[in-house]
Order: C-alpha cells, then structure tokens, then sequence
C-alpha cells in the first residue's frame, strides 16, 4: 500500500480519495507531531499569558469582542461544536464525510491551527477504522469556512452526532462505549480550528476533479464511436488544424480522436462521399470537449492548491503573531466550481446534439430511429427526449452559486461564496452528464452495427465488442430500462477506458496526455 505523509507530501484529488478508499495509507511523521505539539503550544501560551487573541478567548463572530474567563476556554470550543451544528436535508455521501476528513487531518498537520496531537490522532481513527460522522447536505454559506457540515463533522469528537458504523447510522456515544472509547477533551482554539476551513467544498472538488476527468474520457470515446456510427470526417481531427489555436484541451482531444480513427476501414469506405463537411456537433467535437477540458486543468490547479493549504482562522505563526484573516473564505473555489459545472453541462449539451444526429437517417446504411422496421417500432425516439430533458434541467442547475451573496452572522460575516452549494450542484450535473453519455453509447453501438462486416480500428473494435458483450443490437422494441443502467454502469465505472488503453497500450492518448493524467 502506497504511505502519504499528512503535512509534508503534496496532496493530489486522486490520492485523497485513495486514503478514503484504503488504497492509500495516511501517516504522521516525528516532524508533523513536533509541529503540530509546538502549535498547541503557542495557543497555551497566548491563554496563560491572557493576551486577547480571537476565538482562544473570545467569542465568536459578532461575539468576537466578548472575553471568555480562562477557565471557561475548554467549554467555549466544545460549544461552538453544538451550537454551528445546524444543518439540515440527506446525509451527504459517506465518502465525501471521509474527504472532509482527510483533507482537515492535512491542513492541521501544517502545524499552524494550534490543535492537540490527540485531537488529530482521533480524526485519523475515525478515518481508519470507517466510522464516518454523518454531514447533512445543507447548511454551508461557504465562509468563514462550511461552518454548519465542519460541526457535524467533527461533534463525534466530543461523542455527539452520528456516525456510518458497520453500514448503519448509529448514535455516536453508543459506538464509542461498544468500543471502550471516550470522548476528546478539546483545548483552546480547537474547536474554532476544526470548523473552520473550507472541506466540504474542497472534498466535492476532489470527487469532482477525479469523476470529470473519467467522463471526459468517456466523452471522446463515446463520441468516436458515433463518428464512425454516423460516416463522419477525420478532417475536424488533422494537427494541422489544431497547432493554429493551440489549447491543450482542444490539441488532446482532436489528436486523441485522430488516433482512435487511424486505419478505420469504416473511414475509408466514405473517403469520397460528397458530404463537404460534418454538423457542429461532430466536426467541433475538439472545440466544446477541448474547452471542457481547459476548464478541468483550472479546476485541477486552484483545487490542489486548496486541499494543500491551511484554510482556518485565526493562523498561529507562534505566541507573539495570530493573525485572523480570511483565509476560510470559499470564494477562490467557489468560482472554480461553477465554472466546472458549466464546463461538464457542455459536454452533455453537445453529446444530446450527437443523440438526435443519429437518429434523423441521414448517414447512408444507418436507418431512422436507428432500427429498420419503424412505424409499428419507435426505434431509439425517445431515448433523446431523456437525453433533452437531461440537459435542460443541467442548464438550470449551470446558475453560478457563487454569484449570491447574503450577508450572515448579524453584518461581521458580509460576504460569503456559496461554494457549497456550487459543490453540490457540480456532482449533481456530473452524475446527469453521465446519464446523457450513456444514452449516446446505445445510439452509436447500435449506429455503428450497420457497418457490418466493415471494421473500425483495434480500440474501436474492442470498445464496440465490450459493449456488445452487455447490451444487445435491438431490432424491435422492448423495456429499455435494463439496458439504460447497464449503459450507465459502463460509462460509471470507467471500464471503457481502461480498456481502450489496455487494447492501444495507452497509444490512442493524444498529444498533451501529461496534462491530463496527474491529478
């Protein structure tokens, strides 16, 4: 099993969800725990002394200028925990509550939040042993960090909320006891440090970093297949073309697409068609999917950026200096997010585009409705009326959050990102995108089996047999419902592309693929 070191090693979205998968091992280092010891240290020494340092011994927010008796700094943190616990709506899912988990073990392992060892020694139980406090959706405003998800997060701590234990929901206190465990005793500033920060919306940016990269892959792969389904041109794909506006995404996708379609006796059969040039919604495929794709390398820098820094407040540098910043505030992802959920409905857009090209009969050999015996048969009809609906309801969920501001905490609190929700609304189009691809693959398999016995290319080939191996050519209509989810399983689980670089041994990847690999 790969080690990553909390603190020291550069965090990356994959990575993180390997520690939340238990493919990835997280560890503290002898230097991590001497700085995180030295940071508790300063916060003891600010209260000994009885300097006024913000949330060491004052209240919170509007309460910021309300001094709290050293005795009652202890009970100040754990209060903020019950208090800022107000979220409401479904458990968010149980991994995103892990993420949240590990990328807070990392920002406090800095040694800049002034937390016990212990405090974080039982934050990385939690984690190891699968017992994942419970998070509603709702409540974020993303800053002063996710303020209200950070709370439940983090009350088991202190043997309040719930928590996911052996695949069910159970009372915290009661899965301590069976385990003859007892709560932390939060210091100073602990509780303060722990809420926060800006994870919720970070750990939906890792899941989203890693799930658009699978289906952006899926997207040029699925998209290929529907070129060869519909007798499109390899033209759009020359480097020629593409070294003349040169962005990475666009230069990868059209080389990708170029390489996939090389040798393709598909290809060759219409070579001297009289078509003089193909819809927007193939011949452009390099622009849209390009541009999606120079949104993910955006999106991938400001997150890892992120999920590496320290995002609570106040920062302790030592006992003379804390500063109380802003550094909680979600705004830096929050736009990120938005943008990536505008850059994901594109890819849906065009590919529901795609959907309704393959069924209007056009392309010599491939029917109407993509089945012969139409009239007493609808064929693939309605598959694009799911497809649209899809995409429609993406469009709306695309309003960018982050455009909204509504002032909280009695006017200290004036601005705020929420980037919480632009997280949520992210994965959301994401998971429909996927519905849409999947769509698209039926529609391409089936184009593409009205070739025979002409053949594409080795990958083509095995991505068309793969899928013939789940779900049938249809010659009638029948219940699709069984065949929808095992076309959505397919694009989900990213098989498709694993495959396709096992059958090119990763040739089929165009150029540029440095970038798109390391995340």
């Amino acid at each position: 099993m790969n080690t990553f070191k909390y603190g020291v090693d550069f965090l990356q979205s994959s990575i993180a969800l390997g520690i939340a998968r238990g493919t990835v091992h997280g560890i503290l280092t002898e230097e991590v725990i001497k700085d995180i010891e030295k940071s508790a240290g300063y916060v003891q020494e600010i209260v000994d002394s009885g300097k006024v340092v913000y949330g060491i011994n004052t209240g919170f927010g509007p309460l910021c200028t309300t001094l709290i008796d050293a005795n009652d700094t202890r009970k100040l943190q754990e209060n903020i925990l019950m208090s800022h616990a107000v979220g409401v709506g479904e458990p968010i899912d149980k991994e995103l509550s892990k993420l949240m988990m590990i990328l807070k073990v990392h920002a406090l392992s800095k040694g800049f939040s002034g937390v016990q060892l212990s405090t974080v020694q039982r934050i990385i139980w939690h984690i190891q042993q699968d017992i994942v406090p419970v998070v509603p959706k709702q409540g974020s405003v993303g800053a002063s960090g996710d303020l209200a998800p950070l709370s439940h997060l983090f009350l088991p701590l202190i043997g309040l909320g719930k928590v996911f234990y052996k695949d069910e929901i159970r009372n915290t206190a009661d899965v301590l006891d069976e385990l003859q465990m007892k709560p932390v005793a939060l210091g100073a500033k602990e509780g303060l440090a722990l809420i926060n920060g800006t994870q919720f919306m970070a750990a939906h940016g890792v899941k989203a970093v890693v799930e658009m990269n699978r289906l952006m892959n899926n997207a040029d792969l699925i998209a290929t297949l529907m070129i060869e389904g519909l007798n499109g041109s390899i033209k759009p794909f020359f480097s020629e073309l593409h070294q003349l506006r040169p962005y990475k995404g666009n230069v990868f996708v059209a080389s990708t697409i170029h390489n996939l379609l090389s040798g393709s006796a598909i290809l060759e059969s219409h070579k001297n068609c009289s078509r003089v040039q193909d819809p927007y919604s193939m011949r452009c495929i390099p622009q849209v999917h390009g541009a999606s794709r120079n949104a993910w390398l955006h999106f991938k820098e400001i997150i890892e950026t992120e999920i590496n820094a320290v995002t609570d407040n106040p920062i302790i540098i030592n006992s003379e200096l804390t500063i109380s910043g802003g550094s909680f505030h979600g705004q830096p992802i929050a736009l990120p997010l938005d943008y990536a959920t505008l850059a994901v409905s594109e890819l849906g857009n065009i590919s529901d585009r795609r959907v309704y090209l393959s069924l209007e009969g056009e392309t010599n050999g491939v029917p109407k409705l993509l089945m012969k015996a139409t009239g007493l048969n609808s064929g693939f009809m309605i598959l694009q009326y799911t497809t649209a609906a899809i995409a429609s309801e993406n469009k709306g969920l695309c309003f960018p959050a982050s455009a909204d501001s509504i002032p909280t905490s009695m006017g200290q609190e004036d601005h705020v990102s929420m980037g919480s929700i632009s997280g949520r609304k992210l994965l959301q189009v994401i998971d429909n995108v996927d519905k849409i691809l999947s769509v698209e693959l039926l529609c391409a398999a089936q184009a593409k089996d009205f070739h025979s016995p002409l053949q594409s290319t080795a990958v083509v080939e095995a991505l068309h047999q793969h899928i013939r191996k789940h779900i049938p050519h249809l010659e009638e209509d029948q219940p699709m419902q069984d065949i929808m989810d095992k076309a959505l399983a397919l694009v989900k689980s990213g098989e498709l592309v694993e495959l396709a670089k096992a059958t090119g041994d990763k040739a089929y990847f165009g150029a540029g693929v440095e970038y798109f690999e390391n995340y």
